[in-house]
C-alpha cells in the first residue's frame, strides 16, 4: 500500500476532509442574527427560584434564560433566620453582595500540588469572614465556602455572581460537599470524580 504523503494528501479532497471551519463561520452568522433578540432586559417574572442542594435560590442571570450576557451567571441566594448555606466549592472564583441581613461566611482554603496529575486539599480550620448589609464576599477559586445568617428573626439575601468563561475553558469544577438543611431534594452531596480526588498522598 503506498503510503500518501501529508502536502499531497492536502490537495486530494479525501473523504475525511471536514468543513469545521465553513461551519463554524455559518454558526457564527447564525449566533450574532438571533443575539439580537436575546432578552436585554430580565423581569422578576422571567427569574425562576429552584430549591437547590445549596439552599433557596433565585436564578438572575443563566445562561438557560438565553440572555445577551454571556460572561456571567448570578443568582440570589436566601438563608432563613439562623440557618446556613450548604457547602460547596467551585474553580471560578465567586463575589457575592449581601442585599439584605447579617452573618458570617467560612472559607477552607484550597492547596495543591503537582506531579503527575493534580493533588487537591483543603485546609482543615477555616477561615471566618463577618458581613453585613451592603457588603461585598470575594470567595477564592476552589475555595470550600458556607453561609451563615446569625440574624434569629430575619432572612439573609446573598447574589452570587460567578465567571461563567470557565465552563467554556472546560473547567465546569462544581462540587457540593454538604446539603443545605432544608433541601427537600434526592441529590446526595456531589465530589469531584477519578483523577480530582483529594489528596491522600501519605508522602504530600
Amino acid at each position: 500500500m503506498t503510503k500518501t504523503h501529508e502536502k499531497d494528501r492536502a490537495h486530494m479532497g479525501a473523504d475525511e476532509n471536514r468543513d469545521w471551519y465553513k461551519e463554524e463561520l455559518q454558526e457564527s452568522a447564525d449566533f450574532r442574527k438571533t443575539y439580537r433578540n436575546r432578552l436585554s432586559v430580565v423581569k422578576p417574572a422571567d427569574m425562576p427560584f429552584e430549591n437547590s442542594p445549596d439552599g433557596l435560590i433565585k436564578h438572575l442571570v443563566h445562561e438557560k434564560q438565553n440572555t445577551t450576557e454571556n460572561c456571567v451567571e448570578a443568582y440570589m441566594q436566601f438563608i432563613k433566620p439562623g440557618s446556613h448555606t450548604g457547602k460547596r466549592r467551585i474553580l471560578a472564583e465567586q463575589i457575592l453582595f449581601v442585599a439584605e441581613g447579617r452573618g458570617y461566611d467560612l472559607h477552607w482554603d484550597v492547596e495543591y500540588d503537582v506531579d503527575v496529575e493534580f493533588h487537591w486539599s483543603w485546609k482543615e480550620e477555616p477561615r471566618k469572614f463577618e458581613w453585613e448589609r451592603g457588603d461585598f464576599i470575594f470567595v477564592p477559586a476552589y475555595c470550600t465556602q458556607q453561609h451563615f445568617n446569625t440574624d434569629p428573626e430575619n432572612e439573609a439575601r446573598l447574589i452570587v455572581i460567578t465567571n461563567r468563561i470557565f465552563k467554556a475553558m472546560g473547567l465546569n469544577w462544581l462540587e457540593q460537599v454538604e446539603n443545605a438543611p432544608d433541601y427537600e431534594g434526592d441529590l446526595e452531596p456531589m465530589l469531584a470524580g477519578p483523577g480530582w480526588l483529594p489528596d491522600t498522598r501519605e508522602d504530600k
